[in-house]
């Protein structure tokens, strides 16, 4: 007899440590945020930023980014906060509901402010950013497994979730026992098969200029348009389509256009994150990133390794004619 290999719902969803309860959602996306910053840190500090620069721009991220998130969901699911039947408060976030593409439009101003401050590049900085966001997406949702939420269509899958009868989002009619697509896990592993795909392409191709981040906004749109399509929870609709079907849709275009726009713009490779006239080192730099007189080595995590100024070869005198 073969072992049942359907996926249980956890039993508990917080840590109680005396007073406090830490909601093991809460924790995986703090591990997230933890997680992105350190990997960020590392890929900016290796493209010749200044270390732990990132701070300034997890700290405005972060903030602006929950307050995107929180705004987008409650606008997404207008009327359990505002409709003739509402039961929820919009401002009480510690109740559940937060959305990512709402977080990335709030935590990409919070970046374009931490830019500001440090001279660094947006999309310079999103590329560094662009893995470690993958990863934090999946840890994140991973906590959503322990809230029981998010689910997809029954299915008769051997991996299928196993979801309690009780759960507001069960279906009504559908007898207990039915398995769901647990789109928690696909998500969680499609991001993090998008970082090691982004962090191994840098290895081979220029993912510079932007290119890091579009590809993570074409591989993270794809990704959610196909889980969004088959998830039960409730969402607004737009011509007949989730809105964050059209999100994610929107994100893939986004994601092209960046790519070709760049490729036109920046055909050659990328040699530091600031600005001109930005950075630690701006102003004895000798070669800066648009330099058409200079050519640079970079190792197999696109670090520089060397930059010298490019020479002409020295004409050929009488005398060397001559022999030839």
């Amino acid at each position: 007899m073969l072992l049942p290999l359907s996926i249980p719902s956890p039993g508990i969803d917080h840590l109680q440590l005396g007073p406090i309860r830490i909601q093991f959602y809460a924790l995986c996306i703090l591990v997230g945020i933890v997680v992105a910053v350190l990997l960020t840190n590392h890929r900016l500090t290796k493209r010749g930023a200044e270390r732990w620069v990132v701070l300034d721009f997890a700290f405005w991220g972060v903030l602006l980014g929950i307050i995107g998130a929180r705004a987008y969901h409650v606008l997404s699911h207008y009327n359990d906060y505002f409709g003739p039947t509402a039961n929820q408060n919009w401002w009480a976030i510690w109740e559940g509901g937060i959305a990512i593409f709402g977080a990335l439009i709030g935590g990409g101003i919070g970046v374009f402010i931490a830019c500001r401050m440090t001279g660094i590049r947006f999309l310079s900085f999103a590329d560094a950013l662009a893995p470690g966001l993958l990863i934090a997406q999946g840890l994140g949702r991973f906590g959503n497994w322990f809230n029981h939420e998010l689910f997809g269509a029954p299915t008769t899958l051997p991996w299928g979730l196993e979801i309690e009868s009780t759960n507001p989002a069960w279906p009504q009619g559908l007898p207990e026992g039915t398995l769901f697509h647990p789109t928690f896990l696909y998500e969680m592993l499609w991001n993090f098969l998008g970082a090691a795909v982004i962090i191994l392409l840098e290895r081979r191709l220029n993912l510079r200029w932007g290119r890091a981040f579009a590809l993570y906004l074409i591989w993270y749109g794809i990704g959610r348009s196909f889980t969004e399509a088959i998830r039960l929870d409730p969402s607004q609709v737009l011509f007949g389509i989730r809105t964050n079907i059209w999100a994610a849709w929107l994100a893939v275009l986004v994601g092209l256009v960046i790519l070709i726009v760049q490729a036109r713009r920046h055909p050659g490779l990328e040699l530091g994150v600031y600005a001109p006239g930005r950075g630690p080192a701006a102003k004895g730099a000798a070669v800066s990133s648009d330099d058409a007189d200079s050519y640079y080595v970079l190792d197999a995590d696109g670090a520089i390794v060397t930059t010298e100024p490019a020479t002409e070869p020295e004409p050929a005198t009488s005398g060397d004619s001559a022999r030839t």
